[in-house]
């Protein structure tokens, strides 16, 4: 039973470190000054992301965050396989807040509690005024996505979004943008 454990987490930890790096900088980018987790707990439709292997072939991606009682976040990420009516697939993962990060900085695990080493860095890079858009990165640099309230954004925020993850180091070429529903 332990070496099955420990083949398991070997493998989450290679899986986890064999993305590519789209940010040269080490230096660890800023992230926003607070964030208000009422305000951002809710439903987010995912608009652009980096190329990972845990997305692949998805369309239609969300991503939904609900406060528990124990100051964790219920972590709800929903994908289409292949096209808007394909397969749907959920993953289920909690979050903690990184201590003194106002908020800003996310620990995120989707694997069972039991599995080492297994979360991911959640850092929020930029945040609208009114919480209808977001830019999320890892500082390394393996992970990015721009979310919404909206399954569409409009071509001056996402453009805004873009700029500022420049701006941080990242390189934006290989985003790609996600598939979703018409708004109707």
């Amino acid at each position: 039973m332990r070496i099955a454990l420990t083949a398991i987490a070997a493998a989450l930890l290679a899986a986890c470190t064999s993305q590519p790096d789209y940010r040269e900088d080490t230096t660890p980018p800023p992230t926003v000054s607070s964030v208000d987790l009422q305000r951002y707990a809710g439903l987010w439709y995912e608009i652009s992301r980096y190329p990972n292997g845990f997305e692949r072939n998805c369309t239609g991606v969300t991503a939904e965050y609900a406060l528990n009682d124990d100051g964790t976040i219920a972590v709800t990420n929903t994908c289409f396989k292949n096209s808007l009516d394909g397969k749907k697939d959920v993953a289920n993962g909690r979050a903690r807040v990184v201590e003194g990060s106002n908020n800003s900085k996310l620990k995120v695990k989707f694997a069972p509690a039991w599995v080492p080493f297994a979360e991911g860095d959640y850092w929020i890079l930029a945040l609208e005024d009114d919480y209808s858009a977001v830019l999320v990165g890892s500082p390394d640099g393996k992970y990015l996505w721009i979310l919404a309230r909206e399954p569409q954004l409009d071509i001056s925020t996402l453009d805004a979004l873009k700029t500022r993850a420049k701006d941080l180091g990242y390189d934006t070429a290989p985003l790609e943008m996600t598939v979703q529903p018409e708004e109707g």
